[in-house]
C-alpha cells in the first residue's frame, strides 16, 4: 500500500472523464501509446500518453471514454510529452482500461 495522503492533497487532482478521439504508436517508442482526448469545452484536448501498447490497441480505445488526471505537469517521455494520466486498474502487473458509459459528458469531474 502506498503512503496515507490526507483529503486536502487528494483534492489538488482534477479528475475528468474524457473521450479519446486519436490513437497513434509513435515509431520512437515499443511501449507508448499517444492518445489526443477531448475533455470538453473548459479543458480542451489533451495528449496523454500511456505505457500501454503491449496489451492495447487502438480499436480497444478510440471513441470510447476513460478517466484521466487533467493537471499533472507535463512530462517528457521520449520524444513526446504528456499532459495528464489515464486512470486504469493494475492486475498481474497489466492495466486494465475502466471505461465510463458512453452517456457520461466528456470533462465530468470525477470525485
Amino acid at each position: 500500500m502506498k503512503p496515507v495522503v490526507n483529503f486536502e492533497e487528494f483534492e489538488k487532482l482534477d479528475i475528468r472523464v474524457g473521450k479519446v478521439l486519436e490513437v497513434q504508436a509513435p515509431e520512437w517508442s515499443y511501449k507508448l501509446l499517444e492518445l489526443k482526448v477531448d475533455f470538453g469545452e473548459e479543458v480542451g484536448t489533451k495528449t496523454i500518453l500511456s505505457g500501454i501498447r503491449k496489451w492495447y490497441k487502438r480499436e480497444d480505445l478510440i471513441n470510447k471514454k476513460f478517466m484521466f488526471i487533467v493537471n499533472l505537469a507535463e512530462r517528457q517521455m521520449g520524444e513526446g510529452v504528456s499532459q495528464g494520466m489515464m486512470l486504469m486498474a493494475l492486475e498481474s502487473e497489466k492495466p486494465v482500461l475502466v471505461e465510463v458509459p458512453e452517456q457520461t459528458q466528456e470533462g465530468t469531474v470525477v470525485g
